[in-house]
């Protein structure tokens, strides 16, 4: 199983960085050492595992919960 991938990005507490000024293409670059054809297919496989988890999560809610919402699998 692939391990959850993890972004460097600061903690605002501790670091005067804001979050808005933190590139995740970057960091997700740097998270493969530069390998950008490795850091596709990982988050490739990041959506489609989060695709399933919406399937199921849509499927065990009830539509009253949701109030008549319905999730979207793709980017319109």
């Amino acid at each position: 199983m692939a391990q959850q991938l993890a972004l460097d990005i600061p903690d605002t507490e501790t670091d005067t960085q804001s979050s808005t000024d933190v590139d995740l293409a970057v960091s997700v670059l740097k998270r493969f050492d530069g390998d950008a054809l490795e850091a596709i297919r990982e988050l490739l496989a990041d959506a489609d595992f989060l695709r399933g988890q919406l399937f199921i999560a849509s499927s065990l809610m009830s539509k009253g919960i949701g109030r008549g919402w319905k999730p979207q699998y793709e980017r319109v």
